[in-house]
């Protein structure tokens, strides 16, 4: 009887010692699980380099992993200005934004209607000890639209106006581009033979007007949805004026003298050695084509020396 008690107690014993065992593996597994799994981190699979247009909001992502109850700010590098912390913004500038999704693991810096003043580098900093952050590089843009050749043209009637206009320093394909005649977008349906040709890819757009006449010389416009807009003037001309299409990089220049009209189209370049072309058209119209300026300077003399004769 005596040595059953025995065992029973050693067992009793033995089975507090046990559970008192499990009870702290038990505690020490909980604790291991309660801890975050590691130290915050950043994905590093966002993009580091953003480029935006003056006017187009500019969004910085940054993505931070595990971040458990620390807080993530944005900071200007330049002056270590304070943006953002968590969702709240800590400066003036109220186009300075932190967007963020509860339970998510990304904190976006929006800038609205930036400035080439606010390119730089902005940092995202998690309050870790030590703190990390990730450095981000802000390039503000002026984008600018450019309708290709001289910024006036002569057409002759019945020929075709073709205009060309790329969207320069833009970073997206622009949503739109838009033609304008004077201050009213291009009508086509007030004349057959007018086409659109946009290529958002390429950040082009050609506008085509087939015969053209006198009634469409005006003012071109060409209006990205993204950039700053560009201008030619066209002068549709009736009669065969072929020295009035100006081509390259010349200048031209065109005085009216007793109701005749002269028209000289010279190149400011070096001379070349190359032959002087020199074309005596049309009555009352003259024309002196040149590749040197002195050249040009001496010859326009002749010409309006004969002129007044």
């Amino acid at each position: 009887m005596e040595t059953r008690i025995g065992l029973l107690g050693l067992l009793f014993y033995y089975c507090i010692v046990i559970a008192t065992v499990l009870n702290l593996i038990n505690g020490e597994v909980q604790s291991y699980w309660e801890q975050p799994y590691s130290q915050p981190y950043f994905d590093n699979s966002t993009k580091r380099e953003v480029t935006a247009t003056v006017g187009q909001s500019a969004l910085l992502h940054c993505r931070v992993r595990n971040l458990g109850d620390r807080a993530v700010s944005w900071i200007r590098k330049r002056d270590l200005h304070i943006l953002t912390v968590g969702i709240l913004t800590y400066t003036n500038d109220q186009r300075f934004q932190s967007l963020h999704t509860e339970g998510g693991d990304e904190w976006t810096l929006r800038i609205t209607s930036p400035q080439p003043r606010d390119s730089g580098t902005y940092e995202c900093q998690v309050s870790t000890e030590p703190k990390i952050s990730q450095a981000f590089r802000l390039s503000v843009v002026v984008s600018r639209a450019k309708i290709l050749g001289n910024a006036e043209l002569f057409i002759k009637s019945g020929s075709d106006i073709n205009l060309t206009c790329v969207a320069l320093q833009s970073p997206a394909p622009p949503s739109f581009i838009y033609w304008y005649k004077g201050g009213r977008v291009v009508n086509y349906s007030q004349r057959g033979g007018i086409s659109v040709l946009t290529e958002r890819q390429t950040k082009t757009s050609k506008l085509v007007i087939a015969r053209a006449m006198p009634s469409d010389s005006g003012n071109y416009t060409c209006s990205p949805s993204s950039s700053d807009s560009a201008s030619v003037v066209v002068h549709v001309i009736n009669g065969e004026q072929p020295a009035a299409m100006q081509h390259g990089n010349s200048s031209a220049n065109s005085i009216l003298i007793n109701k005749h009209r002269i028209s000289f189209s010279f190149s400011l370049g070096p001379l070349t050695g190359d032959r002087l072309p020199l074309s005596l058209l049309a009555s009352k119209n003259f024309i002196l084509s040149l590749t040197s300026s002195w050249f040009c300077l001496m010859l326009k003399s002749i010409c309006l020396f004969g002129a007044y004769r």
